[in-house]
């Protein structure tokens, strides 16, 4: 479950909205829009642990890019760069 707030009363009641975050979330709007959350610092943690970080082949070690060379790509999942869509083409909905 997850509380809403105001930003004004977030500001205004900011301790009992620091202790209600201790449990769930604080949504925080701002005329009438999802602006911010306040969450515990274990939440926080626990997302921050869970976060994927997107990097460069470049920034692979040769033991990573070793692994991913190794790597057994299911049927379902497995295409060639040909097979893309080209993003600056117009699309037709229709073909995808």
């Amino acid at each position: 479950m997850t509380a809403t707030v105001t930003a004004s009363e977030a500001q205004k009641n900011f301790g009992a909205w620091h202790d209600r975050s201790q449990k769930e979330p604080v949504r925080i709007t701002k005329h009438g829009r999802e602006t911010a959350y306040l969450v515990s610092a274990e939440t926080f943690h626990e997302l921050w642990a869970c976060y994927r970080r997107a990097v460069g082949t470049a920034d692979l070690t040769d033991d990573e890019m070793a692994l991913l060379r190794a790597a057994d790509v299911p049927e379902e999942h497995a295409y060639e760069i040909a097979d893309l869509s080209d993003p600056d083409a117009e699309s037709d909905p229709t073909t995808r």
